[in-house]
């Protein structure tokens, strides 16, 4: 290509400096051998130099910047706009720059009416080849603004790929006629422009051959839909806590304030030990205004004993004062018997369970209030919050993995035990069910308390269902069927 644009027998006239060709010394005879050349060498040259600059693009916007500019080295014109056309789209193209112009602005009417125009001959299956342009090959309402948008002669030449498919094109513009010499020189200058367009991705060619890649799609979606009924087994991920198995539970035996609890949380306590005790003032002043209410009850009832010996009407007053002596006597025995629940002590050997001791000092507590708990420490089990959201079909005997957070790559294999069929709010306020289960070979260095993830194994169900379970439930909620 370059030797076409370089010998060829009739150069273009009147298309730039590089192009005239120059006339002898009495202007009509033909020019000498070094004078012939000299043209011809300056466009060598500037080819040379042009491609050396594209070579030197790092990006499609920088040579697009490259493309309307540095041209202007090899042929002259008024105006460039550097397009683009979509792989997908073949209707579709869009100006990437224009000479003279930093940054295109993209609702500007003259680079619109561009875009139209490449569209509408793009339709027409003109833009495959380099050639001139005109009017006439527009559509009438494209046809009007010619005058105002672009110069009576137009050159487009495509930028095609190694895959013979156009990513896009130069739109050059001038007055005067366009050359054949200047196009096939064009030409092969859009040649490297669109190696080095496709090596910066200007076009990415995921795929050469469609027909093989459509084979490889209904292969993967065969294979998809086939897979979609493999079947799995369902689970469920839930919070899991260690918990004593069969503790003996600690509460408040009569209404009180708490004065000093005497133990530390999780530590080990024997039976009968003291756990905590009650402010005892209020206990004891009950019991020793009872005690002195009994003598006093008692002396009335010896006096009227006495008297009865002299006077029969008194006599007749001993049954009642009788019945006040034990009435006096079972409360001076309740006020004994509570202010022997002052003191509470453990009802078996274990560790304590607890919160923190100061959250309890001096707070008032009821009857009845749950305060520690007292479990074997060689006896737990395991407690999961299972969230209704989260929700699957369990079984007895199911089979369950825990991850405890002390231990977070160690699988602890367990199995479920038991299953609520009512769900409670929790302190989190999220509604849960209560699912108790048991370690099938508990860890040496397992402890109370300790907390982590659950997962719980329910049915065997197929992989759609396992993957679509919750946007299937959450669409019928929303929709209703």
């Amino acid at each position: 290509m370059v030797h076409t644009a370089i010998e060829t027998e009739s150069p273009p006239q009147g298309a730039g400096k590089g192009l005239n060709r120059p006339s002898g010394p009495s202007g009509g005879s033909s020019p000498s051998p070094t004078a012939k050349t000299e043209p011809d060498s300056k466009i060598f040259i500037a080819l040379l130099h042009a491609e050396s600059q594209i070579r030197k693009a790092q990006t499609v916007q920088e040579l697009c910047f490259l493309l309307a500019n540095e041209t202007r080295r090899l042929v002259d014109f008024r105006q460039a706009c550097i397009l683009s056309i979509t792989p997908d789209g073949r209707t579709r193209c869009r100006v990437e720059a224009v000479s003279s112009v930093a940054i295109v602005d993209r609702n500007a009417p003259m680079i619109r009416w561009v875009e139209r125009v490449i569209s509408h001959l793009w339709e027409g299956a003109i833009l495959q080849a380099p050639g001139p342009l005109s009017p006439t090959q527009c559509s009438k309402d494209l046809q009007g603004d010619w005058k105002n948008f672009a110069f009576p002669h137009v050159l487009w030449c495509p930028l095609i790929g190694a895959d013979q498919q156009v990513m896009g094109g130069m739109w050059l513009s001038r007055e005067t006629p366009w050359h054949e010499g200047e196009v096939q020189l064009i030409r092969r200058f859009a040649e490297t422009v669109a190696h080095a367009w496709q090596a910066l991705g200007g076009r990415k060619q995921f795929v050469k051959n469609w027909h093989v890649f459509k084979k490889w799609i209904w292969g993967v979606l065969v294979v998809l839909t086939a897979a979609m009924w493999l079947p799995v087994r369902l689970s469920t991920l839930a919070p899991v806590e260690v918990v004593p198995r069969d503790p003996s539970v600690v509460t408040a035996p009569l209404d009180g304030v708490l004065a000093d609890i005497l133990v530390h949380p999780n530590t080990m306590v024997q039976e009968g030990q003291m756990l905590f005790r009650y402010e005892d003032t209020k206990f004891r002043n009950q019991f020793e205004v009872a005690e002195k209410n009994l003598s006093v009850t008692w002396m009335e009832y010896r006096k009227v004993t006495q008297g009865a010996f002299l006077d029969h009407e008194t006599g007749a007053g001993m049954p009642v004062q009788a019945s006040e002596v034990r009435l006096k006597e079972a409360e001076r025995d309740y006020a004994w018997e509570m202010l022997q629940h002052v003191e509470v002590k453990s009802p078996r050997t274990g560790i304590v369970i607890f919160g923190d001791k100061s959250e309890w000092i001096g707070k008032p507590v009821v009857v009845g209030e749950r305060i520690m708990e007292v479990a074997n420490p060689e006896k737990f089990e395991l407690k999961i919050d299972l969230p209704v959201e989260d929700a699957i079909v369990l079984r007895e005997g199911a089979e369950v993995e825990v991850f405890l957070n002390a231990s977070p790559l160690q699988a602890i294999p367990a199995t479920l035990r038991h299953a609520s069929y009512h769900a409670s709010i929790l302190p989190t306020n999220v509604l849960a069910y209560r699912v108790e289960a048991e370690f099938t070979e508990p860890p040496e260095d397992i402890r109370i308390g300790w907390q982590g993830t659950a997962k719980v194994y329910g049915e065997q169900v197929t992989l759609f269902f396992y993957l679509f379970r919750r946007p299937l439930g959450v669409l019928r909620q929303t929709l209703g069927f």
